[in-house]
């Protein structure tokens, strides 16, 4: 299934080289010349939701059994909802199961847990990185991890957050990274900021606006063994607006690596998911002229919280769910890190 993927978006990456009106939002090239913006393909085309029903910004595994499992934000009577498929593009059925039982004892109990992100470490251990509230003071959300030698959990959290940074605003929106080059483990996560801004869209319009940094941790083998400190990789630009959150890296077959991020206030029409590129992990990353996905493309309102799996070709994302209803859908795409270009396609 993930050549299947890789082989159409190959086919996508050399239609668009021969075609620069297909998607194309004009002359983006990066500034080394070594990576260009990518090209949507076939954005007039509209995308309907995977998970029709409030599953905000989720993240995509495929497990040892080839089967897919997708983790969002607290909803639905579960402090993390979770869903399955055979094929990623296809059908998601949602599991009446409660994977995070316990948040941890420094968290409010899990109602407000934040997007949750899976992966497996050496010894075949999952772990799940979360956002969870802080008893301590509920204004502020905490990095935390549990394990589990299931899936489907229950996962059992460590007795304390692996980042906090509460005088810069808290953490949310952790996503692990295994960079296949060096066989290091990382943690990329957002310093909230905006939650100790000075009010307007997400708390941070009003000037002076507050910094809302990326950063990346390595950890162990393990995966919650801290190794050093983080290291900032990204942050908000004017062209941002309040924010830059839900960061996700994929390292491309041509050693490249790719962040995925949001900007913008998820409340607005404004919110889409960008990207940036690296020659190394820490960067330095640089940035195409526009969005990946924004409002309008694949007929999507406020599309956000992007998880790649860059192997199998496929991208998961929220927006807005159609026909007016509440709440935030789970949608699919194919996706694609092809030499110099990043490919989503929504057909």
């Amino acid at each position: 299934m993930g050549i299947l993927r890789l082989l159409r978006a190959a086919s996508l990456a050399c239609l668009l080289l021969n075609s620069p009106t297909l998607g194309d939002r004009g002359d983006n090239n990066l500034t080394d010349g070594h990576f260009r913006l990518l090209q949507l393909v076939n954005p007039q085309v509209p995308k309907q939701p995977a998970i029709n029903t409030d599953f905000p910004d989720p993240a995509i595994f495929q497990d040892k059994d080839k089967k897919w499992y997708a983790f969002a934000t607290s909803g639905n009577n579960k402090h993390i909802q979770v869903a399955t498929a055979i094929d990623p593009m296809g059908s998601w059925t949602m599991i009446d199961k409660e994977p995070l039982p316990r948040a941890g004892n420094w968290t409010t109990g899990g109602k407000n847990t934040w997007a949750p992100d899976v992966r497996i470490v050496g010894n075949g251990t999952y772990v799940m990185y979360y956002s969870g509230e802080l008893a301590k003071d509920p204004r502020f959300h905490c990095l935390g991890a549990a394990t589990s030698s299931s899936i489907l959990g229950p996962y059992n959290p460590i007795d304390e957050p692996l980042a906090c940074h509460l005088d810069s605003g808290g953490v949310i929106d952790p996503s692990g990274f295994l960079d296949t080059a060096t066989g290091k483990r990382y943690v990329v996560y957002k310093i909230d900021g905006n939650s100790i801004g000075h009010g307007g869209e997400c708390n941070n319009a009003v000037k002076p606006l507050v910094s809302t940094p990326i950063m990346l941790q390595e950890v162990g083998p393990d995966g919650v063994t801290k190794i050093g400190g983080p290291v900032k990789i990204l942050d908000r630009e004017d062209r941002d607006g309040p924010l830059v959150e839900a960061p996700n890296l994929v390292r491309a077959k041509d050693g490249s690596y790719a962040i995925l991020f949001s900007s913008h206030c998820f409340s607005t029409t404004l919110y889409n998911v960008n990207y940036a590129v690296a020659t190394d992990v820490k960067g330095p990353y640089k940035r195409p002229a526009s969005p990946l996905v924004q409002t309008g493309d694949f007929n999507l309102t406020s599309p956000g919280g992007a998880t790649a799996d860059a192997d199998a070709g496929v991208v998961a994302f929220h927006a807005r769910c159609p026909q007016g209803r509440q709440g935030r859908c789970m949608f699919v795409g194919e996706f694609g890190v092809i030499g110099k270009d990043v490919i989503i396609n929504g057909s």
